[in-house]
C-alpha cells in the first residue's frame, strides 16, 4: 500500500474541491523538558541561529547534536544581561563562528563533552569541533561503504579578515574529522544552514543553502555525486518580499515526499509585532529539487510568549533541525531564541513532536457544510482505501463517504458510489470499502465527501497516472 500525505499537492484535483482548506499541524512542544540545553559554557558567547543538526545514530544508540555558535563576539561578551536591554546589538566583523557538539542517550538529557580538539583561549577542555565554521550541516550516511565517510558535513569556512569559502568534511564517528576539503568550484554566500541530504530519485547528494538575490534571501539547491564537487547553487524557493524571507530550510523525506522546515525572517516594517523575528513553516517537494510552501503563513513551531529578556526561551526566533522519528512520533529539535534576530538574544535547544504522518490536514473551511476532496487520476487496485483522519470537534459526529469515478466529471463506477461505501474506523485509520466490490483495475479518481474531520493522508493500492490537465479531454478526437 502507498501512502499519500495531504501536503502532497499532486494528489488532488483543485477543480473538484469544495469547502476545504489545508492547515499545517502544530507540533506539541515538550514543555516538561524544554529547554533541553542552554548556552551555559564560557566559550558559548552567543548562540543565535544555532542551525542545529540532531541525528540519531542507531548503531551507537545515541543522539548527536551539531550546532553553530560565536566563540568570539566582543559586543555580546562586553555587556551584562541588564545592559543588553538598554541598547541594540552591534555585530562586529571580527566575530568568530565555530561548530560545537552535544550528545544524549534519550534525546532529553544532553552532555557537552570535553573533546580536547579545539583551543579556546589556551584550553582544549571544551566541546568544540571546528573554529571558523559557519552554518555547518551534518548528515549520517548509512549508504556509504567507506566507514571513514559515515558522517559528512558541509560548512562555510569564515576567517575574519581572510575571506570565506565552502568546504566539506568526513568522519567515522561524528567527532573526529579529517582536514576540511575546500570546494573546487563555486563560493556562494551560504551564510546560513548548509543542509546536505541524499536524494534517492536523483541518486546524488543535495545541498540546501542560501544566497542573496533581488535584494532578499533566497533558498538554493546544489547537487554532487561525490560530496566534494558541487554544482552551482540554483534557486529552489523564495518567500514573499521583505516580510517573509527564507533564512534556512532543513529537509526530510517521508512516504516519497520531501518536507522542509523553513525559517522565515520578517523584515520590512519596524512597527510590526513580528519584525525581526523568525517563524518556522512547512514546505514540500515531489523531487527534492523544487520546493513550495505547504500552507503559507502558518507557523508549525509557534514562538513562545513574552519578549527579551524575560520571555520564554523561544519567544522570537525558531531554527529547526531535520526531525528524528521514533515510529510513533516525529521529533523536531530546534534552536529557540529569546530576542530579535539582529539584536541581543540567547538561544537554547528545544523539541516538539508531530504524530507520525500528521504534518498537514484538509479540513472544512465553513463549519457544518459538506466538504469535498477529489483525487487526481490514479491507477486503482485493491478492495479498499484507508484515510488517516481525526475528528475536528470531538463533541460532534463525523461523516466520511467516497466514490470512484472514471474521471471527476462523470458518474461513479457501478457499485462504487457514495451509497455503496462502507466506513469502519480502526485505530488511526478509517477504512472505506464498497460492499465487497473491488476497485477496478483501471484508472480513475476518488471523490471524498466528509464533515467534521481532519484528513491527514490516504493510503491504498494506488499510483499516480498521467497529468490532471487531460482529465475529461476527448483524446480520440485530438487535433481535429
Amino acid at each position: 500500500m502507498k501512502t499519500f500525505l495531504s501536503a502532497d499537492r499532486r494528489f488532488l484535483n483543485p477543480q473538484a474541491m469544495e469547502n476545504v482548506e489545508l492547515k499545517a499541524a502544530v507540533p506539541a512542544k515538550d514543555t516538561e523538558n524544554n529547554p533541553l540545553f542552554t548556552q551555559d559554557m564560557p566559550w558559548e558567547i552567543r548562540i543565535d541561529n544555532g542551525y542545529p543538526n540532531v541525528i540519531y545514530d542507531r548503531r551507537e544508540q545515541i543522539f548527536h547534536c551539531y550546532y553553530t555558535l560565536f566563540t568570539e563576539d566582543k559586543d555580546t561578551e562586553g555587556t551584562t544581561l541588564q545592559e543588553r536591554t538598554q541598547r541594540n546589538y552591534r555585530p562586529r566583523m571580527d566575530r568568530v563562528t565555530s561548530l560545537a557538539y552535544a550528545r544524549s542517550k534519550d534525546g532529553i538529557h544532553w552532555e557537552k563533552p570535553s573533546l580536547g580538539l579545539v583551543d579556546w583561549r589556551g584550553s582544549k577542555e571544551n566541546n568544540l569541533l571546528f573554529r571558523y565554521a559557519h552554518g555547518t550541516g551534518v548528515m549520517l550516511d548509512e549508504r556509504d561503504k567507506n566507514a571513514g565517510r559515515r558522517f559528512k558535513m558541509v560548512t562555510k569556512v569564515d576567517i575574519p579578515g581572510h575571506g570565506a569559502h565552502m568546504a566539506v568534511g568526513f568522519s567515522e564517528d561524528g567527532i573526529h574529522w579529517g582536514e576540511l576539503i575546500p570546494w573546487p568550484e563555486y563560493n556562494p554566500q551560504a551564510d546560513s544552514h548548509n543542509f546536505p541530504f541524499w536524494n534517492e530519485e536523483e541518486q546524488c547528494y543535495m545541498l540546501v543553502s542560501r544566497i542573496w538575490k533581488d535584494g532578499i534571501r533566497v533558498t538554493t539547491i546544489s547537487h554532487s555525486q561525490d560530496f566534494i564537487h558541487w554544482s552551482e547553487p540554483v534557486e529552489t524557493l523564495r518567500g514573499r518580499g521583505y516580510e517573509n524571507q527564507i533564512y534556512s530550510m532543513p529537509v526530510f523525506k517521508t512516504h516519497g515526499l520531501y518536507l522542509g522546515l523553513a525559517s522565515l525572517l520578517h523584515e520590512g516594517d519596524r512597527n510590526e509585532k513580528n519584525f525581526d523575528c523568525v517563524d518556522c513553516e512547512l514546505t514540500w517537494s515531489a523531487d527534492g529539487k523544487k520546493f513550495d510552501f505547504a500552507a503559507m503563513d502558518q507557523a508549525v513551531i509557534p514562538r513562545g510568549d513574552g519578549h527579551y529578556p524575560d520571555g520564554e526561551f523561544d519567544n522570537s526566533c525558531i531554527y529547526a533541525s531535520s526531525p528524528v522519528t521514533d515510529g510513533q512520533k516525529v521529533w523536531i529539535y530546534y534552536m529557540g531564541g529569546n530576542g530579535q534576530h539582529t539584536n541581543f538574544r540567547e538561544s537554547s535547544l528545544g523539541r516538539a513532536y508531530w504524530e507520525a504522518d500528521k504534518f498537514a490536514c484538509w479540513t472544512e473551511k465553513n463549519e457544518g457544510m459538506e466538504s469535498i476532496l477529489t483525487t487526481t487520476t490514479l491507477t486503482l487496485g485493491g478492495n479498499y482505501i484507508e484515510v488517516l483522519a481525526d475528528e475536528a470537534d470531538a463533541e460532534k459526529d463525523w461523516e466520511l463517504m467516497a466514490s470512484v469515478h472514471p474521471v471527476w466529471t462523470e458518474n461513479a463506477y457501478e457499485g462504487l458510489g457514495m451509497e455503496d461505501a462502507v466506513t469502519e474506523k480502526s485505530g488511526r485509520w478509517i477504512r472505506i470499502s464498497w460492499k465487497g466490490k473491488k476497485l477496478p483495475d483501471k484508472s480513475g479518481c476518488i471523490r471524498f465527501q466528509f464533515k467534521n474531520l481532519k484528513i491527514w493522508a490516504v493510503r491504498g493500492e494506488l499510483e499516480y497516472k498521467g497529468h490532471r490537465l487531460w482529465e475529461g479531454a476527448d483524446m480520440e478526437n485530438e487535433g481535429m
